[in-house]
């Protein structure tokens, strides 16, 4: 059976490289080149492959974030190519992921394609690489900032910070997230949203309403035990949860 593969470099020589050498893998497909990350998700959720050569340095979107923006039924086998560096390759290596060093040789590069043979047929075929879902999850953990918050459109891909965040409000089945002047719309649950920005300094204050404590001015009474929320931005959200909750988790920050 062929390995549909996708080819991720914003360099031609490199991807003119990597194809060339698949040239002589007769049980490889070349479904796609795709010289930036944007053009990656795209490719990777329209032809669903098996296997991906996905260069880190890109335009617009980095290797990382590539994968991070699909959904986890979507990530292939995954072999990472990339220039010198130390720190990406020991988390490669720690989390048992295999690389291309460029410029690579033919023996290295027909050992890794070996490897992701022998990896899609312990499988089965595609699916999760717990491996590699294990690495999306550390590169989240760790990421500067804490949580980023992924927004997809048809023309971009963005990741928020949540510093980036004023508040999130529920709109139906999706999730409005105000930053400054621009409104960001994900699709979310409320719950989902709360528990991952919780220890980013966020707390609901209503069925439907999500705030970042540290953008909170003032809060002015309605009636007995009953508030609003004065943003710094100037915006009025009412909320329905206690004073002592927030004061609470306001003392905590």
């Amino acid at each position: 059976m062929k390995i549909r593969a996708i080819i991720v470099d914003d360099e031609p020589l490199a991807r003119k490289g990597v194809r060339l050498a698949l040239s002589e893998e007769p049980d490889v497909e070349v479904l796609a080149e795709c010289a930036d990350g944007i053009e990656a998700v795209k490719a990777i959720e329209k032809h669903r492959p098996d296997l991906l050569f996905l260069d880190i340095q890109m335009p617009r979107l980095n290797g990382f974030e590539v994968l991070e923006a699909l959904e986890p039924d979507q990530i292939p086998a995954v072999i990472f190519t990339t220039a010198y560096d130390e720190h990406a390759i020991r988390a490669f290596e720690v989390n048992a992921l295999d690389y291309l060093l460029k410029p690579f040789k033919q023996a290295r590069f027909q050992k890794a394609l070996q490897r992701a043979r022998e990896q899609l047929h312990a499988r089965g075929g595609p699916g999760v690489d717990p491996q590699i879902a294990g690495f999306i999850a550390s590169m989240r953990l760790n990421a500067s900032g804490g949580p980023r918050i992924l927004v997809k459109s048809p023309d971009r891909i963005l990741f928020l910070k949540p510093d980036d965040i004023d508040h999130i409000e529920a709109a139906g089945n999706y999730l409005v997230l105000h930053s400054g002047k621009e409104r960001h719309i994900a699709r979310d649950t409320m719950t989902a949203m709360e528990n991952r920005l919780a220890a980013a300094g966020f707390m609901r204050i209503s069925r439907s309403l999500i705030v970042n404590l540290s953008r909170i001015r003032e809060l002015q009474p309605l009636g007995p035990g009953e508030y609003s929320v004065i943003l710094k931005t100037g915006v009025r959200l009412n909320m329905t949860c206690s004073f002592g909750e927030l004061q609470a988790r306001m003392g905590k920050l």
